[in-house]
């Protein structure tokens, strides 16, 4: 179990408020979450400054120290990853803390692959070497980020959201295979910046689509430099609703992505 948060807006967007001021910000959620579960083994925050990834992550918890209120407040973009970490599989540290990156790639991961031993096998079987010799850390998440990767290389002119597919069924029938009942947790969000895919398997997802500027409520300012006669759209997707605005549930068994001019497509994990 984790708690992650993504934002793909067409302006540069703060999302201090979203990740440390809100009542539910994501920080409030990795004290307790509304399981009442605690994730505080660890914490990154990514974004794209000048278009090449920039992620900050210590594997504490997000509310020991200012570390995380100031990666917070730091940022300004157009696309955002953050994540808060209950460790499963791996024990916490730096090279286990989402959101992992590779190239402009980043990567971050809610849930648990059942039978991750013996999927693991498949997985390295499965890898790109290059992407098999860069796994630094020994969770499950970062090894479905090499393998999906995998995929993504081998048909780089197949939609994104279609290898996400392709990846995470594959992933489910290795699991299967090893004969463990137990149900996947498989929500991710991966984007290189331009492109925005995701998906929602058993753990729970929201997402909330803006239309235009708006003071916000939290910090009484706008969280967007608006340029003038410019239409203003924005896309936050999170693990639980942050804010009391209309915020829609994600339907489980499902994947979507989030194209360029910020339209959301929204498909059945299985065809």
């Amino acid at each position: 179990m984790c708690r992650l948060y993504g934002l793909k807006a067409n302006e540069p967007t703060r999302v201090e408020c979203s990740l440390v001021e809100a009542q539910n910000a994501l920080m409030a959620q990795s004290r307790g979450d509304s399981e009442g579960l605690v994730h505080g083994h660890g914490w990154g925050v990514a974004d794209y400054p000048d278009g090449v990834p920039f992620v900050e992550k210590q594997s504490w918890a997000s509310w020991h120290g200012e570390h995380f209120r100031k990666a917070a407040a730091r940022v300004y973009a157009k696309t955002v990853v953050a994540h808060v970490r209950r460790a499963t599989v791996g024990p916490p540290s730096v090279e286990n803390t989402h959101p992992f990156v590779h190239g402009a790639w980043l990567f971050a991961h809610n849930g648990t692959i059942p039978s991750f031993e013996t999927v693991r096998m498949r997985l390295l079987e499965n890898m790109d070497p290059l992407q098999r010799n860069e796994i630094h850390g020994t969770t499950d998440s970062e090894h479905l980020f090499r393998y999906l990767l995998s995929l993504w290389q081998q048909h780089p002119e197949r939609p994104l959201v279609e290898s996400l597919r392709l990846g995470l069924l594959q992933v489910l029938q290795w699991g299967k295979e090893g004969g463990n009942e137990q149900r996947a947790g498989l929500n991710v969000l991966w984007t290189d910046g331009d492109h925005f895919v995701g998906s929602r398997l058993n753990r729970t997802l929201w997402m909330l689509e803006r239309d235009d500027i708006f003071v916000c409520p939290i910090c009484g300012k706008s969280h967007v430099h608006h340029r003038p006669q410019a239409h203003y759209r924005s896309v936050e997707v999170a693990s639980e609703p942050i804010s009391e605005e209309a915020w829609r549930e994600v339907a489980n068994e499902s994947i979507f992505s989030i194209d360029a001019d910020l339209r959301i497509e929204m498909l059945p994990l299985s065809t």
